[in-house]
């Protein structure tokens, strides 16, 4: 049975920012969340508040996006760190936000985990079961964002965390629901019209068409656009203005 559409609501945009890119000031005018880099794979205690006092600005609320360390490949190549040291290693960077944020009077709401750390967390229980021991030490009030359907969702909110299931506007799927890999050239999605009818696909009827022609469901609570992308602002632009045309509000859900 097709899934039912869903009643007009209330969207979450969220954008992954404060990582080198020229446009963060533009996309936070626009989205709901951000996702601050904290060190992992890119930025600094100078980025980081840079970011915070944006978001503040606009009313934008804010996570931590630690990653993997390693700044040479942009936190994207997999790896496979002992746990406790990627523990520490976690925690070192969300705690330095949620540091930098107090000092600007700013609270942080939650955590997604950046690139190769996403994806391996997605469906492996060890580094899921590291982010959720850095959620409870940190501050066990964030939510979790994760990829939407995957394991490390199911067993986050197992352990009391709160979660939110995340699809993603500029980017193409398998079959199976995980997101293609970058290192194919049609893994991104960077054409306003593509982009802007698969966010409607998946707000009114839960479902996409995967890269292999495989109709998939997935269930979301929150939409990305990659800060970086070059087409960022133009895609998130013309998904907003969609939005509000068809009767949706952007903003941030608890």
């Amino acid at each position: 049975m097709k899934p039912k559409e869903t009643t007009r609501g209330t969207i979450d945009l969220n954008a992954d920012l404060g990582e080198g890119g020229a446009h963060d000031a533009a996309i936070l005018a626009i989205v709901s969340s951000a996702n601050i880099a904290c060190g992992g794979h890119t930025g600094d205690a100078e980025t980081m508040r840079i970011a915070i006092r944006l978001a503040k600005d606009h009313g934008v609320r804010i996570g931590a996006h630690p990653s993997f360390l390693d700044r040479d490949n942009f936190g994207r190549s997999p790896q496979h760190p002992p746990a406790e040291l990627l523990f520490t290693q976690l925690c070192k960077q969300v705690d330095d936000l949620i540091n930098i944020a107090e000092q600007e009077n700013y609270g942080v709401t939650h955590l997604k985990p950046h690139g190769a750390l996403y994806n391996q967390a997605a469906d492996d229980p060890l580094l899921a079961e590291v982010l959720i021991r850095v959620i409870q030490h940190c501050d066990p009030n964030l939510s979790l964002f994760g990829l939407a359907g995957s394991n490390l969702l199911q067993l986050a909110q197992a352990s009391g965390i709160k979660i939110k299931a995340e699809a993603f506007a500029d980017r193409r799927y398998n079959s199976d629901g995980s997101l293609r890999a970058r290192r194919f050239a049609d893994a991104c999605i960077d054409q306003d019209e593509e982009a802007v009818q698969q966010v409607l696909r998946l707000i009114r009827h839960q479902e996409l068409c995967s890269i292999d022609g495989h109709l998939i469901h997935i269930k979301a609570d929150t939409f990305c656009v990659h800060g970086d992308g070059a087409h960022a602002v133009q895609l998130l632009s013309s998904i907003r203005q969609q939005l509000i045309a068809c009767g949706y509000q952007i903003g941030s859900q608890s």
